[in-house]
């Protein structure tokens, strides 16, 4: 059995109020430490992170496709700002 694949969303306060970042993985903790100690990916460098949303899939096609569809939701993702 696969241990599957994450796709999550995470958020981050500054000055100018909330900004999320949606991405996939295979390990949902150490990814999301690699993002708060700036080794993530290059636009999440420099802030403090919290997880504000996963969910699992069986295969990394599956996590892309959803990634994808993520990105392009800003209301879901708006909603996810106002809930935190």
């Amino acid at each position: 059995m696969t241990p599957g694949c994450f796709v999550y969303i995470i958020g981050s306060t500054g000055p100018r109020g909330m900004v999320t970042y949606v991405g996939w993985t295979t390990d949902l903790s150490r990814r999301v430490e690699q993002h708060n100690a700036g080794t993530g990916a290059k636009s999440t460098r420099g802030r403090v992170w919290t997880l504000l949303y996963a969910e699992r899939h069986d295969s990394p096609q599956e996590a892309m496709r959803r990634e994808w569809r993520l990105k392009r939701d800003r209301a879901f993702r708006a909603r996810l700002r106002a809930a935190h």
